[in-house]
């Protein structure tokens, strides 16, 4: 039997439901095509609040959220032969060293990522220090120091200083050496003074991500430095086992307390000029410096057995020093401890 045709008012009502799901398949189609070409062409891209958490001055990962969270504490380390062996340095994150009256050099250690204890011999300010700790602000701790250079420190915004006329009991001394060699600290009786609501330092500079290769254009290979600072000769030589640059002075391994040897990740070589300080002279006589490290100059950065020739600049007090390269980009350290050699501009310096 021949079945009944469907009605045309029928045809009419089937003919746009028929519409209408054709296009709702091809649509879905198209939006699963886009969704999975998104995915292929558009992966998630990594943001700052992915990224693990580094301590400033070093570039490493931040290990404790408290001390990632405390302020810089910078600490004036004695250097004469008298003073050595010395104790606590290889804690610091960024050690200056400086010529001071005579030729001699000071060390001027900041500390956040980590603590020593004890920590020494402390010996007094000078007028280089303000300059060089503005930036980082937090503690600045010293034994010592003309009343002019007293209160040019204590008078650095951002800085709360301490010595033993501030705190006796944060600066014992110990037998190791006779006086004035012979007054330590420590990291925790320090950071009893910090003030209260301190922050953490600024970045020392930029880093590299793990594993990233140090190779800035113009970077040129090189196993070791000889430099002399002030009339002090120091020397860096590059150890690839374990990825540090072994410090040397005076002809012979520069070594704690304990025998272990200073070594640092990243050398850096910044050249100033030293201007005498009128009317500023040390108990023997001899003429008082200041390093001139806010302005501009030629700057050496040794790190992963390669130096790089740039510049550093330092336009204002509270600047943090720039490091670039030839280019003027900023030079990226690799994580780790960095000593830097304030050294004359036009001293004996050698790579090799």
């Amino acid at each position: 039997m021949r079945q009944p045709r469907p009605r045309s008012d029928q045809r009419l009502l089937c003919a746009p439901l028929v519409a209408v799901i054709v296009l709702a398949m091809v649509a879905a189609a198209c939006s699963k095509s886009n969704k999975s070409a998104s995915k292929r062409t558009n992966p998630p891209q990594a943001t700052s609040s992915t990224l693990p958490p580094t301590y400033p001055l070093t570039g490493l990962p931040a290990t404790d959220t408290a001390k990632a969270a405390r302020p810089a504490l910078s600490v004036k380390i004695d250097n004469v032969t008298l003073a050595q062996p010395q104790v606590g340095l290889d804690g610091a994150d960024v050690v200056f060293e400086e010529v001071v009256e005579g030729g001699l050099t000071r060390l001027l250690t900041i500390f956040q990522s980590n603590d020593a204890s004890p920590l020494g011999p402390v010996r007094s300010v000078r007028p280089t220090d303000p300059n060089l700790v503005a930036p980082f602000g937090g503690i600045f701790a010293y034994s010592g120091g003309s009343d002019r250079f007293d209160k040019l420190i204590r008078s650095t915004p951002g800085i709360t200083a301490v010595s033993p006329s501030d705190d006796g009991g944060a600066f014992p001394r110990r037998s190791v050496h006779a006086a004035p060699h012979n007054q330590y600290t420590s990291t925790p009786a320090l950071y009893k003074h910090s003030a209260s609501g301190a922050k953490p330092p600024p970045p020392f500079s930029p880093f590299l991500a793990g594993g990233q290769p140090f190779a800035p254009p113009g970077a040129a290979p090189a196993t070791r430095l000889a430099a002399s600072v002030g009339m002090v000769p120091v020397a860096y030589d590059w150890d690839p086992a374990a990825g540090r640059w072994k410090r040397s002075m005076n002809g012979k391994a520069d070594t704690l307390e304990n025998g272990k040897q200073l070594t640092a990740t990243t050398v850096i070589l910044q050249f100033v000029a030293y201007t005498p300080v009128a009317g500023a002279t040390d108990p023997t006589g001899a003429q008082v410096f200041e390093a001139q490290v806010i302005g501009s100059g030629d700057a050496w950065v040794l790190a992963n057995g390669m130096v790089v020739k740039g510049k550093w600049s330092k336009p204002a007090q509270s600047s943090v020093t720039s490091y670039t390269d030839a280019a003027g980009a900023p030079i990226s350290l690799p994580p780790g401890q960095t000593w830097v050699e304030v050294a004359q501009t036009g001293a004996a310096t050698s790579t090799s």
